[in-house]
């Protein structure tokens, strides 16, 4: 056989290079290298709470390794799980589901990517509004789905309206994305406001909603809303949420969805040909933290990065050319930094905020996320997951840095 033909087989699929590599993932790698170079790196690019699990959580993952639960579990998880799901739902989201509409995974980023798997055909597009978690498109690309950006600005504190929603819609639209409180902005959706959404969409009956609640005990207005509880939503809506944000639970990997039977049946089908069930460890500490009172486990966790925010704000108020509005939620800032789009470090321009976030890698030492990985490429996104004095640092550096740009 000729040696071309021996090249070709080493090639990877044009699926996998049709996909971006993840933004957030791309920056934490970056500053890993630079940090084992020597470099002094503070990093705020990922979205992980820099709290540990609480003990008791950690004493129930124990006790399952004592008691053998090392086996395989049924493929959407253990049914004591799903039944503690059930009531979480119920409990904190007024929501109803039966054990067998809740399928558990290996993170809620699986979950989003069962959903796209088992309900877009190639060209069914899905409405995203912006910003978006960076992976959405990237997964709805996966399952061969055409992304609908909705563009949003600061100024309206990144939220869509109904009228642009229902003016993106044409026949081929099959779903809407959305998060709720939203990486990367931090944005909060009122219920007056899901309501009016749930009005257009009631004209359009065939469109399904996929409402991402990670980050729902990170909310500073104390009032989240699911829209999966609005009558004319609650067959059409599944609600994805996990342990990671308000557990600070990111490496145990357990997200889940609550959806209708057909949608989770799908799921269920499709994560049972690719990963089977997640950890039976994790899923026996996921049990005991959907048993837990949510207040008593997130609320210290939830202000301190409420006073983390606010003084965060305060710092980069004092950096010209910075426009913040005030997150509702999560634990991100998403500063519109266009003012230093066309300034110069030396021979080289900062074009957008891609060149920005490298220049502020590279010169002052901070890793940050270009907004354009979230649809909104005016803007940076900065995690305040950190501790008070890194993050000081780090509106020192930036603003000494963009002190510097001519």
């Amino acid at each position: 056989m000729p040696a071309e033909k021996y090249i070709k087989m080493t090639e990877v699929s044009e699926r996998l290079n049709r996909l971006a590599e993840s933004a957030t993932l791309a920056m934490a790698r970056m500053s890993r290298e630079l940090k084992e170079e020597g470099y002094d790196i503070i990093a705020l690019s990922l979205g992980e709470p820099d709290f540990d699990t609480p003990d008791f959580i950690k004493e129930s993952a124990k006790k399952a390794i004592d008691n053998n639960f090392s086996h395989y579990t049924p493929v959407p998880g253990l049914l004591e799980l799903r039944e503690a799901i059930c009531r979480k739902f119920k409990r904190d989201n007024n929501l109803d589901f039966t054990p067998n509409q809740i399928v558990c995974s290996t993170g809620a980023k699986q979950s989003l990517a069962n959903l796209c798997l088992s309900l877009l055909n190639p060209k069914d597009e899905v409405l995203l509004p912006c910003p978006y978690w960076v992976s959405y498109v990237e997964i709805i690309k996966l399952a061969e789905g055409v992304s609908v950006e909705i563009p949003s600005t600061i100024t309206t504190d990144f939220k869509v309206t109904p009228e642009q929603l229902e003016a993106a819609i044409t026949p081929k639209t099959k779903l809407l994305m959305f998060s709720s409180p939203c990486n990367p902005s931090g944005t909060v959706y009122s219920k007056e406001e899901l309501l009016a959404i749930a009005k257009m969409l009631e004209k359009y009956p065939d469109i399904l909603i996929i409402s991402d609640e990670i980050y729902e005990h990170i909310n500073f207005t104390n009032a989240h809303f699911s829209i999966g509880t609005i009558p004319s939503m609650k067959e059409r809506t599944i609600t994805v949420n996990g342990l990671s944000k308000g557990f600070a639970m990111t490496g145990w990997r357990l997200g889940f969805i609550g959806a209708p039977l057909w949608i989770a049946n799908a799921c269920n089908k499709v994560q049972g040909q690719i990963t089977s069930a997640t950890c039976a460890i994790a899923q026996k500490a996921g049990e005991t933290a959907m048993l837990a009172d949510p207040k008593a486990v997130t609320t210290d966790m939830k202000n301190t990065f409420l006073r983390r925010r606010d003084m965060l704000l305060e710092k980069l108020k004092e950096i010209p050319g910075i426009k913040c509005n005030i997150p509702k939620g999560a634990f991100y800032i998403f500063p519109d930094v266009s003012y230093y789009f066309g300034k110069k470090d030396g021979d080289k321009t900062i074009e957008n905020a891609n060149d920005l976030c490298m220049y502020l890698l590279n010169k002052a030492h901070v890793a940050l996320v270009s907004g354009a990985a979230f649809g909104n490429p005016e803007c940076i996104r900065i995690s305040y997951a950190a501790a008070d004095d890194k993050l000081m640092e780090a509106a020192k550096r930036m603003k000494e840095k963009l002190a510097e740009l001519k």
